[in-house]
């Protein structure tokens, strides 16, 4: 039986702070596991669940596609793999993007997630807030959205594509089946809510064999 394995791409961005809620995650809900950095092909191979965090996400796109990054993460996505993108991660996830002010940009994308993702929506830097959104399905009524730089997503492309949270009229988190994307910073909060909900998805995916012994901590 496999323990569970949580990877967090670790190639730019705020990665320690997805492995460490991560972390936290796992131990509220009494399970074994280990999250661990990916920066190369083969650790794809050794997690169940992939998590791409903030940042940039033209560098993080292009030295994706430089090491063959984003062709294994395809791969593992047509292999059942749940993945979890914030703000950078949502863009790179998304089948097109463009930008708030310079409208349609060429940058390398993973295409994953059915929604078209505007890059800067919110403002540049300057204008980043915090402030708490509602996401029904996590039964959480306030959970504390750290937006920096923040995309948003224009459209929906799909009927596979579920709208989890919406703010000022924009939509800020979606889920297509075992895929997340959500343009705002859940691991800068101490609220685990949304990293709980990721796991779940992963214990449910064909890649983990789910079993007392190896999974649960008790």
């Amino acid at each position: 039986m496999k323990q569970l394995r949580i990877g967090v791409l670790a190639l730019q961005g705020d990665v320690s702070e997805h492995i460490d809620i991560t972390y936290l995650a796992l131990r509220e809900m009494a399970l074994r596991g280990e999250v661990i950095i990916v920066k190369s092909e083969d650790q794809i191979d050794e997690v169940h669940g992939l998590i791409i965090p903030g940042g940039e996400s033209t560098t993080i796109g292009r030295v994706a596609e430089r090491y063959g990054l984003l062709s294994k993460i395809r791969d593992a996505h047509s292999a059942g793999m749940p993945i979890f993108g914030t703000c950078a991660g949502l863009i790179l996830m998304a089948k097109h993007i463009s930008d708030a002010r310079t409208g349609k940009i060429d940058q390398p994308i993973l295409g994953i997630l059915d929604v078209e993702v505007v890059r800067n929506a919110f403002g540049r830097q300057r204008e980043s807030f915090e402030s708490y959104i509602e996401i029904s399905k996590i039964n959480k009524n306030s959970f504390p959205g750290v937006f920096i730089r923040a995309p948003a997503i224009r459209s929906v492309l799909s009927n596979e594509v579920e709208v989890l949270a919406i703010y000022e009229d924009k939509m800020v988190a979606v889920q297509q089946n075992n895929r997340l994307g959500m343009s705002f910073h859940p691991e800068l909060t101490a609220d685990t809510s949304i990293h709980k909900f990721f796991i779940k998805l992963i214990l449910k995916s064909p890649l983990i064999e789910n079993d007392e012994e190896n999974v649960y901590g008790r």
